[in-house]
């Protein structure tokens, strides 16, 4: 089992404070730590609390990062074409979306050790843990499907057809889905007890919604690929601001104790920040440098570290294709108010 060892990874997250103050340390914040990993493509990611984990989906490996060891494990688990890697609270539990062979696979979470793999509809993408079903909702974006999967008894339970094209989806802790429908500029709001979908909000002035966030105060955030996010009500649709942030966005992180919600946009390599609360309650309180094409990433709700996957860009190999990855600079970048280390 290959492992990275970065040394000062684990000081630089411990050096970061427990409860940060509302703005003045929003506006501090900066990338103070790079982790060196393998050449790859990859797609989300996601924290870990109860083994102190940020887990990247990176190709056909899930990278696990021990954020206090400074260890990363880039031989976790294999994959087919990673997506959502969703770690199932008070169990010994991860489940990963694969789009290659259209699986949902049940893994230990403990070794990576293979559980079961469940055949589900093609494009798994993006995916959410329900705590009032106990379920974990995969979307199954080309297709418009949504597919429920029991991580414990390690079954499909079910599943509620959207249609469209849908992207990515949040959950409120009461049975209560969201799912951003790309194609049409839509959020579906589905109830996962009863398996329907109840109604749709639309996104004015949104284009291509991806990432998707549910945040207290009963709102969404949606980020959108015209270069804004839209913050909504969540029990009626209604638009509470439409916010500036840069282009290519995939993702909407929130940190909870903090109040903050982040989007990383691939972009211009920026993340803006989001206040939550207070005075500047739905604005953008902080625009903060990290690196082009750093647009997923997981929030350590512990320190309040941010953990972005990026790398390196060249030309694309032919007309029409994405950037060409360069070799050996996929990286993690942490963002956070610690002093830089070098």
């Amino acid at each position: 089992m290959r492992s990275i060892i970065v040394g000062l990874i684990s000081a630089i997250a411990l050096a970061a404070p427990a409860h940060a103050g509302p703005v003045a340390d929003a506006r501090g914040l900066k990338v103070v730590g790079h982790i060196p990993g393998p050449d790859g493509h990859w797609d989300y990611a996601s924290f870990d609390p109860e083994r102190r984990r940020v887990y990247v989906s990176h190709g056909d490996e899930v990278l696990a990062l021990g954020v206090d060891s400074g260890i990363l494990n880039v031989s976790f688990a294999p994959g087919d074409h990673l997506h959502a890697i969703v770690a199932v609270p008070h169990a010994d539990v991860l489940v990963t979306t694969n789009s290659g062979d259209n699986s949902v696979r049940i893994l230990r979470a403990s070794s990576g050790a293979l559980l079961k793999s469940l055949s589900v509809a093609p494009d798994a993408d993006g995916a959410a843990f329900d705590p009032a079903t106990g379920l974990v909702m995969v979307i199954n974006g080309e297709p418009g499907l949504v597919t429920l999967i029991d991580p414990i008894a390690q079954s499909v339970d079910g599943t509620i057809k959207v249609g469209d094209a849908l992207e990515f989806g949040a959950v409120d802790g009461r049975g209560r889905a969201f799912v951003n429908i790309e194609s049409t500029g839509e959020v579906a709001v589905l109830d996962l007890v009863h398996r329907r979908v109840l109604t749709r909000y639309k996104l004015d002035g949104c284009q291509r919604p991806t990432g998707l966030a549910y945040v207290e105060g009963r709102r969404v955030i949606s980020a959108c690929a015209n270069n804004v996010a839209k913050v909504l009500d969540a029990r009626t649709g209604q638009q509470i601001a439409s916010l500036k942030i840069g282009p290519h966005p995939d993702s909407v992180l929130v940190d909870p104790v903090r109040h903050r919600a982040f989007v990383p946009t691939g972009g211009d390599g920026m993340l803006s920040v989001i206040a939550l609360t207070g005075s500047e309650n739905d604005k953008v309180i902080a625009v903060i440098p990290t690196h082009v094409g750093a647009r997923t990433g997981a929030v350590d709700p512990k320190t309040g570290c941010i953990y972005l996957p990026t790398a390196e860009f060249g030309p694309p190999s032919a007309p029409g294709q994405r950037l060409a990855i360069l070799p050996a600079s996929f990286q993690i970048l942490v963002v956070g108010n610690a002093p830089a280390r070098h």
